[in-house]
């Protein structure tokens, strides 16, 4: 049986568990089929004060709902008209905070994502952005708001005992934020430095 991240975890600042769900793996289990790939590449979204954050300014809308939950709960969204992205709810219910998962390290069901993803040229372009990694793995505005501590459909597998070292990981800015003012430079973008699967260097 799998060791599923648990819910203390999710419920620390978000910085901290943006940087720790590095070399985790996202599981989705439909039917029979198991796709899941290593989280390689995050962003921290802090919520009430940050300018990119759905729940800036205390925003709480039928969309971004999912992000004032408990911590360890799903935030799907849809955006652009075509893609959706995944998230994971931190802190604790009432504080809207979340790490957006922007890239992953394939595992399980390679040949399923490349069904789902046709366009991809090699394993590493599969799941190199959001978009990429909630297609490949058929997560969907139908999988918001799920408990990720207690659903055996979709979670997190705990793989290490321990954070990675700090050697390993870099940190810089969020991608795509430009009209974020001040909260456009912060380093809240974290990724494994050796990895060839992340969306950008």
């Amino acid at each position: 049986m799998p060791t599923y991240l648990t819910r203390s975890f999710y419920r620390r600042d978000v910085v901290k568990v943006a940087r720790e769900l590095l070399g985790h793996l996202l599981v989705h289990v439909n039917g029979r089929q198991r796709v899941s790939g290593l989280i390689v590449e995050t962003e921290a979204y802090l919520g009430i004060p940050d300018k990119a954050a759905h729940t800036c300014n205390g925003r709480r809308t039928a969309r971004n709902e999912s992000m004032w939950r408990d911590g360890g709960h799903t935030y799907v969204y849809f955006t652009y008209g075509m893609h959706h992205c995944v998230n994971v709810v931190a802190g604790v219910e009432d504080e809207p905070v979340a790490v957006l998962l922007r890239a992953l390290e394939p595992v399980d069901g390679m040949q399923a994502m490349y069904r789902r993803r046709p366009a991809a040229k090699c394993d590493t372009d599969l799941c190199s952005g959001p978009a990429k990694l909630a297609k490949a793995l058929q997560i969907d505005r139908q999988l918001d708001r799920i408990d990720l501590v207690k659903s055996k459909r979709v979670f997190i597998e705990r793989i290490r005992a321990t954070p990675l070292q700090s050697q390993q990981v870099a940190t810089g800015p969020r991608i795509g934020i430009a009209h974020a003012a001040e909260w456009t430079h912060k380093p809240l973008r974290f990724w494994l430095k050796n990895s060839t699967y992340i969306s950008h260097k």
